[in-house]
């Protein structure tokens, strides 16, 4: 049994962020994620995008968000469970709870923190005969890293902003990209629309709009793809095609456990710092929603600092918490030296 003050479900940069200002109040945590690296999407999905509203950070790679988040928490030495996913929850007599994994690990806690952003998701699939048959073999929902693609021809297909923003990334780093949409509109941010437009002009990228693939050719992987604009097919030979068309985000174990779910995310009180409705359980990040939510991860950062204080009062009732700036009691660990991270930790998120 793994004992802890604070158990945070979900190891992206909320949970991540969560396990330091709960070290400021001397509060421990121990992690679980089902994947095997912390980070959730930001390490998993696109470890080399580019983020800008991290504060302090004009430009941030996401990988590097969450190695200086490990970085900045270590000092409090908190747990991990990677590799595996929340599966039950049981409410003792004390009020505490008890949390198992789908692998039998045991954890307990007074306060659990559920930080599990869109929870599990997979990508959403084109409806094309026999794409199941390239996966892996040219054809990839998620782009990890961009280097896979130096010097190669590809084809991306989507009107959101990770089509646009990877079309953008891929122009200085694959020899042909093509981006293709069914719409001439696009949902993505306005001036990554506009960027698209100059690199069209410059000739670093081709835009087919709109259109659609409905084939896939290739002996063994991926060769070519059948495009459709106005009736009329077109065969564009490539190496990779890359169908950005989002996630399906699903709540998981977690829609099981008597929240109120609404829309996929789990309804919060943000006048009880984000308490959801099970006194003790706590819903932050993209996982939860409320009036006026906005799902930005700087917003996660504030949801997870008003809940560690909540979690104080429900561990330490009775004690009064005077708040203490940093800049005066210093961010030392809870013996007063400096901690390295879990030799498992680093491992995985180099």
């Amino acid at each position: 049994m793994i004992k802890t003050d604070i158990l945070i479900i979900g190891a992206g940069p909320t949970g991540l962020f969560t396990v330091f200002e709960a070290g400021l109040l001397k509060l421990k945590c121990h992690l679980i994620d089902a994947l095997p690296q912390p980070g959730g999407q930001c390490s998993e999905i696109y470890p080399k995008k580019p983020i800008y509203d991290i504060p302090g950070f004009p430009e941030i790679l996401a990988g590097d968000l969450t190695r200086n988040l490990v970085e900045q928490g270590k000092q409090f030495e908190p747990g991990f469970t990677l590799g595996e996913r929340a599966e039950t929850i049981e409410k003792q007599e004390d009020g505490s709870f008890i949390v198992t994994t789908n692998k039998g690990t045991k954890h307990h806690a007074p306060v659990v923190a559920i930080a599990g952003g869109l929870g599990s998701f997979e990508p959403r699939k084109p409806a094309i005969e026999g794409i199941a048959d390239y996966e892996d073999k040219g054809v990839e929902y998620i782009i990890k890293d961009p280097e896979f693609y130096r010097d190669k021809k590809v084809v991306i297909s989507g009107g959101g902003d990770s089509a646009l923003d990877w079309s953008i990334f891929l122009a200085d780093v694959a020899s042909d990209v093509t981006l293709i949409h069914r719409r001439n509109e696009f949902r993505g941010a306005l001036d990554s629309v506009e960027k698209v437009g100059e690199l069209r002009e410059q000739g670093k990228i081709k835009l087919i709009t709109p259109a659609e693939v409905k084939e896939l050719h290739g002996d063994g992987k991926i060769e070519a793809v059948t495009v459709v604009k106005d009736g009329e097919a077109t065969k564009i030979e490539t190496d990779h095609f890359i169908p950005l068309f989002g996630l399906s985000p699903k709540l998981g174990p977690i829609g099981n456990w008597g929240l109120d779910i609404e829309k996929n995310a789990i309804k919060v009180d943000n006048s009880l710092n984000y308490q959801t409705n099970i006194p003790g359980i706590f819903a932050i990040g993209d996982v939860n929603t409320y009036p006026e939510k906005l799902k930005l991860i700087l917003c996660g950062f504030h949801e997870a600092t008003l809940m560690c204080q909540a979690a104080y009062r429900i561990i330490n009732p009775g004690k009064k918490y005077v708040l203490k700036y940093t800049t005066v009691s210093g961010i030392d660990g809870f013996d007063g030296t400096r901690k390295e991270a879990p030799k498992a930790v680093v491992q995985a998120i180099k």
